[in-house]
């Protein structure tokens, strides 16, 4: 059985999901994924970035196994390890050469998200940033098939992170405000 902690951050992702991601359109895929169950959620206990890695090399090879009806797509949520987002940012060369030391840069794409997140060139509080925020620093796992797919059958797909930005910068200034009070 899974810890009320573990529990409890998972309940705060599928929130997150839910009135952020989905409720502003910002991922024009998520939605029958999370209907269907097919999102992993894994939520690391590690408080160093080397036990992480161990995670995350686990949570890869788990994903890249998983029969995608079972499991699409995985959110490794490490919420006790690299708060600090220019910590994070620099682990994520670490995920990718942990996807090149497993032979699976071609199969996984890892995505970043964290409460923290800002693009390079922008200020903290830019809203433009909050494309990419989340409760708790996480590592999205994205089956590399699943995105020639979308690809494939999405018009402008390399246009998704600019319009998630527009949509971000045309909301009312109550709904800024709500978003910069979701428990980032």
């Amino acid at each position: 059985m899974q810890d009320l902690a573990a529990a409890s951050v998972i309940a705060a992702t599928r929130q997150w999901i839910e009135n952020v991601v989905m409720g502003l359109g910002l991922c024009p895929f998520v939605r029958p994924f999370f209907a269907t169950g097919q999102i992993r959620y894994h939520v690391s206990e590690a408080v160093a970035t080397e036990p992480l890695l161990h995670d995350l090399a686990q949570e890869l090879l788990a994903l890249a196994a998983a029969e995608p009806a079972v499991c699409e797509t995985t959110l490794l949520i490490h919420p006790h390890v690299l708060g600090a987002f220019p910590d994070y940012n620099e682990f994520l060369d670490d995920a990718d050469a942990l996807l090149e030391q497993l032979e699976l840069q071609e199969v996984i794409q890892v995505v970043s998200f964290h409460p923290h997140y800002q693009f390079a060139g922008t200020t903290p509080e830019q809203i433009d940033n909050f494309t990419n925020r989340s409760p708790f620093p996480m590592l999205h796992l994205l089956r590399q098939a699943s995105v020639d797919q979308a690809r494939a059958t999405y018009r402008d797909i390399e246009g998704i992170p600019d319009r998630n930005i527009a949509t971000l910068q045309n909301l009312s200034p109550a709904a800024k405000q709500r978003l910069r009070g979701f428990r980032f």
